[in-house]
């Protein structure tokens, strides 16, 4: 089963490779803009007159709206124990079925949840150390196998996390950022949180 050899770097590598297509370049350009200010009329708009001052249409500007509500917080389902956080993922696949799929943003809840219950670690190269604690791109698998998102999922929300870290100025894939000297538990949420913000504000 696939979801079973899925790794951190597979996710890393895979993530990098949707960042960098033109069509994912096209989702992030110019999300965060709003639309251009329409010219002012050749006299004063009457009260009955509103419509006439928007550069779009009504029914858009509720779509854009309800499309930049955060999203809702992940719903209330708890994870696994400490010894649920050591045993290995493939042991809570069974909790995958009959779970709808997501947007990336609340995959990205529930992985900021596992990185905040079950910890964060930054060891090269594992998808969990000892104590059960997960990389970032570790947390985002855990959550998959836990039932929260599709495998396309996945690939988007971590998509999202490159985008944040490009906006924030690393170059790099999210495993070498994860494991840069001096990065702490607390910039590991920091930036889980960043990303959902913006994934949220796309709508996505």
């Amino acid at each position: 089963m696939a979801t079973a050899v899925l790794t951190p770097d597979q996710l890393d590598g895979q993530a990098a490779r949707l960042h960098d297509t033109q069509a994912w370049q096209q989702i992030v350009t110019g999300w965060e803009h709003t639309a251009v200010e329409p010219a002012p009329g050749p006299g004063p708009a009457k009260a009955s007159d509103w419509r006439g001052m928007l550069s779009v249409p009504v029914d858009q500007l509720i779509d854009d709206t309800l499309r930049a509500l955060p999203a809702p917080p992940p719903h209330e389902r708890s994870l696994p124990g400490r010894l649920g956080a050591m045993l290995p993922d493939r042991v809570h696949l069974w909790r995958r079925v009959g779970q709808s799929d997501l947007r990336p943003s609340v995959h990205l809840g529930h992985a900021r949840q596992i990185l905040a219950e079950w910890g964060w670690q930054n060891t090269p190269y594992r998808l969990r150390n000892a104590r059960g604690a997960r990389c970032v791109c570790g947390a985002m698998i855990s959550a998959h196998r836990l039932g929260y998102g599709s495998l396309d999922t996945v690939d988007r929300a971590g998509a999202w996390l490159i985008t944040e870290l490009r906006a924030q100025g690393w170059p790099g894939l999210i495993g070498p950022w994860n494991r840069h000297p001096g990065r702490t538990a607390a910039d590991a949420l920091a930036l889980v949180d960043a990303t959902i913000r913006r994934a949220s504000l796309a709508g996505q």
